[in-house]
């Protein structure tokens, strides 16, 4: 990677809208928007799209039940009755990720609204159990955070068959090179430490942070400080980040 334009962090969120434990690091993406000298940029990986679409069985409501619960606790992220026992009893619903994706997509061109289209998604889902994989919902939500209809059926037109098949294939392509398993996926990048010019990548894994935003927000204020003092050092320094495995964050 070389792109001497990007801030010193930059934080990569693999995710997808229909992923609960996605929903679960929505705090944590959101406090991470907040920090300075970070950018987020993030990359819907399609995890019910294809042949992995699916719909609401009962089998499907008792698996993600007990995963939603857990979030619940771990996180205090709000699940609403209309979602567990009304969308969840809806056997039936669809669940496909490719739809809502277009809705991402649509709402970043229309001034880089992505990540507001995500929350009001994972909202109208698992607040208010309505169906995100239909049109007539994204449009309603789209509207919520305040795009105008027109130019939001026009977009996701736009944005809709080929434009959203290449940025899940892109997506996955960072999956992978994250060495991520699934969703959500977390990367830093950052400016080389050894070879200037040059962007580093590494994986973080978010689960010691999931319900404390705080500490959180603490830890990437404290990486972004650590990330921009690696410019001052020497290039013959004893302790080297970098290997040939990959390059690691400074030390916590």
């Amino acid at each position: 990677m070389n792109n001497n334009t990007l801030p010193p962090l930059v934080l990569h969120y693999v995710f997808d809208p229909l992923c609960g434990w996605c929903y679960a690091a929505a705090p944590l993406v959101k406090a991470a928007r907040s920090v300075p000298g970070i950018a987020v940029q993030w990359h819907a990986g399609g995890m019910l799209t294809g042949a992995h679409t699916r719909t609401i069985t009962a089998d499907w409501r008792e698996k993600v039940m007990a995963s939603d619960q857990r979030i619940a606790e771990m996180t205090g992220q709000p699940f609403g009755d209309a979602y567990f026992n009304g969308l969840l009893n809806d056997i039936g619903a669809p669940l496909d990720s490719e739809p809502p994706t277009t809705a991402l997509l649509a709402a970043e061109s229309l001034g880089g609204l992505g990540l507001e289209m995500l929350s009001a998604e994972q909202k109208a889902h698992y607040v208010d159990g309505r169906r995100i994989s239909e049109s007539a919902v994204l449009r309603e939500l789209a509207g919520s955070i305040g795009l105008d209809s027109t130019a939001f059926d026009a977009a996701y037109a736009e944005q809709s068959g080929a434009a959203t098949q290449k940025h899940i294939t892109e997506s996955r392509q960072w999956l992978n090179m994250l060495q991520g398993q699934g969703f959500p996926t977390i990367g830093l990048e950052f400016d080389h430490p050894e070879q200037p010019g040059q962007r580093a990548i590494q994986r973080i894994d978010i689960g010691e942070w999931l319900g404390d935003v705080d500490g959180w927000t603490q830890q990437l204020s404290d990486w972004a400080e650590q990330v921009a003092g690696l410019k001052q050092q020497t290039s013959d320094s004893t302790d080297p980040s970098c290997g040939p495995d990959g390059c690691e964050l400074p030390q916590r």
